[in-house]
Formats: structure tokens, C-alpha cells, sequence
């Protein structure tokens, strides 16, 4: 296999008990990272200098509908209402196998693009088996590594998820996929009723998948004391919001393992309500990082970050002046901790973190490269507040299991612009579907 020796960059490992940023070489052997050090001699290894770079572990998204990346902006104006109005009542129906394909596939690069080497792919609209199908080569196309969240459009609360399905994706499509797994995207106890979330939990543990469930506003309902009480919390469970869910509820879950994931922009925005950040930190623990949708956001996980930390120390001010009457001296949340929420949080939650998530010996190799010669990073006196600073423009290079998939600020994916194309007709024809109230001009 392909060995390749990464030098001259500040290297960002997310590693406890090692300094935020060292100068290192990485040996990368086959789909692993070999060696890392400095100074190492490796004369058989393809050596790409990269001094001037930031190395950082590939980003994690957390939580992305990337079936809906064919509607990007349609939905940037909308509440949380309209949204499920619109998309989850009159779009998805319309959505054809060619329509998941195209979307997972140009989501997945995009991802890419912007420095994401690790997906969770949350496709509550797999209509059939061939849409997960579908969906599930777009992902292979794009060479993303993905968690495959399965999941079907809102249904009866007593139906439950449809594990025959489950079990023809692990016996077919997802077997023996280097960088594909599989995950439930259940509607859980907010949706659901008290029999079916416990079914559908009970399944996925069985199973030994990460089960995930959205949580958004409104108190627990009865199935959250139902899950608790058959034990079937633990760090393969994967809250998405969490919103509302009191400090004492939220306490039960972090002891229990479970992991959270927060998606700042579209909960601002949209109205899903307060991001739960701060409740988890207060605990010792922390969330992982989404862009839930292309509809309504952009999906660049290191913008979610800055929003994510700016609301938690906007948050932690208020508080401080409102209890001493007095500004703070330091900031209660460090750029470090919100870029591991994009790393290190996220392989956690993705049930990945012995994967990926760090830059270590025996981890995959996923690894982003970021130009801090740019002028809007020049320069660089801080690696992690600069990694965390990077935008699209400054993602010079993405390795996903030891293989480029971007180099030299572009992608390595031939044909970008058929992809575009059917991209664009797939959304133009998706469009027609939503009401005059959709904002579609």
C-alpha cells in the first residue's frame, strides 16, 4: 500500500496531555497514520511538504439531511414550522431514487470541500429500499467516510422502524464497506410511542448500532422514563438537539454515555430554541457539532464551531455580569474545546472515536491540511483559534483513509460539473413541489 510522509506543517493531534499544536511529521501507511514525530526518515514514502500548514484531524459532521442538498438556501427564511410544512409536508414524496443519489453525492463532496472527512448522514427519507440504496452509493461515490443514519419520512407514532430494512443494509449494501456503517435515525420518544421508541432502541442495541433521535423543545415525554427504565441508554444512543430536556434529564444521559450533537445555526435560527452547550459543560461533558441542513444553512462544520462558541460565551457573559455585576476576566470556553466538538466530540457520537477524531499512531488517516499563509489567517500566532478560523478557502488539502480527496484547494472528483448539473435539475424539479408560501422565486 501507499505510503506518504507529510512534513514541515504545525500539527494540531487533539491528543490529551499533548501541546495544542507541535511541528511533526505524519507517516501515513495504506489508510493509517504509521508514524509521527519529528525528523522522520522515510525514503520509500511519498513526501508532500506542507510548511506554512496547520494539520488538523478531519472534521466531523455530526448531523447533516444531506438528501435535501439539491434545496440549498430555499429554506433560509423559514421557521422550524414552515420547514417541516414545506419540506416534510409537501417535498418529500416527490424525492426519486436519481434525487438521493445526487444530493448524498454532491453533499458528501461538499462536506469534503470544506474539510469534513467524517459524515453522519441523518436520512429520515429513505422511501424505499432503492432511495437508501441510492443514498447510500452517492456517499460511496464521493469517498466520505459516513455513519448511514437509516431512517423513513414521519410516520404513525405506533409504526415502527422498518428493521427488515435494518438488516438487508448490514447483510447487503453496507457490508464490507471500508468507510461506510450503519446507524438507526429512529423518531424516538418525541415522535413516537412509548412502545414503539423502546422497540426501536431495543433493536438498535441489539444490533450494536448508534442509535439517533431528535429532541427539539417541549418536555421529555413519557418514552424518555420508559428507555430509562429498560436501560437502554448508552454511548451508541445520539441526541440531536436535546433542546428543553431539563439539567436533571440531560445529568441521567451523560452518566448513561449518551452523546449529544448541537446545531447551532439552524437552532438559532429556525426557532428550535436554545443550543443545549451549556448544560453539558457544566456536566464535564460537551456536544458534537452539525449544519443539519443545506435548505436552511451552509454546511461548514468550523462556522457551526464559531456559533456554537460565541453563543456559549455570550451566554456565560450574561450570566457573569448578571451574578457580579462586573465583566469577566477570562472566557469560560476556549477555541480548543469548540474544535474538538468538530473532532474529537463528533467521532464520539458517531460511535467512530477509536477511529478518527485524533491524529495518533493506528488512526485513520483523515486528515486536513490548512493554508495558514492566507492573508485572513497570516498571521498564524494561535494553530487551534486558526484552524477553527479557516474557511472553505483556506482548506488547501483532505485525506479521507489515506487517499487525497482534495489537493492544491481543489477537489479530486472528475466530472464536477455533470454532478452540478444534475444537482441543479434534481432541486429545479423538487421545487415545483412546494408551495407558493416556500419562498422559491
Amino acid at each position: 500500500m501507499s505510503r506518504v510522509l507529510l512534513r514541515g506543517a504545525r500539527v494540531v493531534t487533539m491528543t490529551p496531555d499533548r501541546p495544542d499544536a507541535e511541528h511533526l511529521d505524519i507517516l501515513v501507511d495504506g489508510d493509517r497514520i504509521a508514524a509521527l514525530a519529528e525528523n522522520i526518515e522515510a525514503p520509500d514514502a511519498d513526501a508532500v511538504d506542507l510548511s506554512g500548514r496547520i494539520v488538523i484531524p478531519g472534521l466531523v459532521n455530526a448531523h447533516l439531511h444531506t438528501w435535501q442538498t439539491a434545496l440549498r438556501s430555499v429554506g433560509a427564511d423559514w421557521t422550524l414550522m414552515q420547514y417541516l410544512t414545506h419540506l416534510h409536508g409537501e417535498c418529500v414524496g416527490h424525492y426519486t431514487p436519481a434525487d438521493m443519489h445526487i444530493s448524498n453525492l454532491a453533499g458528501a463532496l461538499n462536506q469534503i470541500n470544506c474539510g469534513t472527512t467524517t459524515l453522519g448522514d441523518w436520512c429520515h427519507n429513505a422511501l424505499s429500499p432503492e432511495h437508501a440504496d441510492a443514498a447510500v452509493e452517492g456517499l460511496a461515490r464521493a469517498g466520505i467516510r459516513a455513519v448511514f443514519l437509516h431512517g423513513t419520512p414521519y410516520r404513525s407514532p405506533d409504526t415502527p422502524h422498518p428493521l427488515i430494512e435494518i438488516d438487508r443494509l448490514l447483510d447487503g449494501p453496507l457490508r464490507d464497506r471500508a468507510l461506510l456503517t450503519l446507524g438507526m435515525a429512529v423518531q424516538g420518544p418525541q415522535y413516537s410511542s412509548v412502545e414503539t421508541a423502546v422497540a426501536d432502541f431495543r433493536a438498535g442495541a441489539e444490533r450494536g448500532l448508534v442509535v439517533s433521535t431528535h429532541q427539539s423543545g417541549g418536555e421529555p415525554s413519557p418514552g424518555w422514563e420508559a428507555l430509562r427504565a429498560a436501560g437502554l441508554f448508552s454511548p451508541l444512543t445520539n441526541i440531536v438537539h436535546g433542546i428543553d430536556l431539563p439539567d436533571e434529564w440531560i445529568k441521567t444521559l451523560v452518566e448513561a454515555g449518551v452523546t449529544f450533537t448541537t446545531t447551532p445555526e439552524n437552532e438559532l435560527g429556525q426557532g428550535h430554541g436554545t443550543p443545549v452547550t451549556g448544560s453539558l459543560l457544566r456536566l464535564g461533558a460537551a456536544p458534537s457539532l452539525g449544519t443539519d441542513i443545506d435548505t436552511a444553512v451552509p454546511g461548514e462544520i468550523l462556522t457551526a464551531g464559531r456559533i456554537a462558541l460565541a453563543h456559549q460565551r455570550s451566554l456565560d457573559h450574561a450570566q457573569h455580569r448578571q451574578t457580579t455585576g462586573t465583566h469577566a476576566n477570562t472566557p469560560a470556553v476556549t477555541a480548543k474545546q469548540a474544535l474538538a466538538w468538530a473532532t474529537v466530540e463528533g467521532a464520539k457520537a458517531l460511535g467512530l472515536a477509536d477511529q478518527v477524531g485524533r491524529i495518533e499512531v493506528g488512526m485513520q488517516a483523515d486528515l486536513v491540511a490548512v493554508d495558514a499563509r492566507a492573508l485572513n489567517l497570516w498571521p498564524a500566532h494561535d494553530p487551534v483559534a486558526t484552524a477553527l478560523h479557516a474557511g472553505i478557502a483556506n482548506i488547501e488539502a483532505v485525506m479521507v483513509a489515506g487517499t487525497w480527496r482534495k489537493r492544491d484547494h481543489a477537489l479530486l472528483m472528475p466530472r464536477l460539473d455533470e454532478v452540478k448539473d444534475q444537482l441543479r435539475e434534481s432541486g429545479e424539479r423538487l421545487l415545483r413541489s412546494i408551495g407558493p408560501t416556500g419562498n422559491q422565486s
